[in-house]
């Protein structure tokens, strides 16, 4: 890949990053406290497990691209879910934080984002593509947290168009 066109990779991957995140944080805001220990089976994870995951993932997945490097500190893991009182925080959280780990993307230059780097030794690919990887990741789990809302008692807010919990259903 070469600068340029890792450059242009990211600046699309980065806006379409920043156009979910409205949703990712209506999704988060939708976990209440009397719901939030709701699982669909045992061997998932909690609402609120998943959303404090969601929220510090994505800043943990950014950072490691900007830093070049991937590692997990399971402790600062901990720490950082543990920051959060209810779902409002997250959202909160993630609606403050995200913009500027997204312009801190966009200011890396082609050169580093088309650098090759290790995802703990199981893949190697230039870090523009770990940005799309995680968007996906992002992504995926906030379709996990939306698949949980209704059952949960939750409302389901509007992802990609009108939800039928939040506009009357036509």
């Amino acid at each position: 890949m070469t600068a340029e066109g890792a450059k242009a990779a990211a600046e699309v991957l980065c806006n379409g990053w920043q156009a979910e995140m409205a949703a990712t944080s209506r999704v988060l805001a939708a976990v209440k406290d009397d719901n939030r220990d709701y699982r669909p089976d045992p061997k998932s994870r909690t609402a609120w497990k998943l959303a404090t995951h969601l929220a510090t993932a994505d800043v943990w997945f950014i950072d490691s691209i900007v830093g070049g490097a991937f590692a997990f500190d399971p402790e600062a893991a901990k720490k950082a879910e543990a920051q959060f009182t209810d779902a409002k925080s997250v959202a909160d959280f993630y609606t403050r934080i995200l913009p500027g780990k997204l312009d801190d993307l966009r200011k890396l230059s082609g050169e580093a984002l088309a650098e090759t780097i290790s995802f703990f030794g199981m893949m190697q690919m230039p870090r523009v593509q770990f940005i799309a990887m995680a968007n996906n990741h992002s992504m995926h789990h906030r379709g996990q947290l939306a698949a949980y809302l209704r059952a949960m008692g939750s409302k389901v807010p509007d992802i990609y168009g009108p939800s039928a919990d939040a506009e009357p259903a036509a």
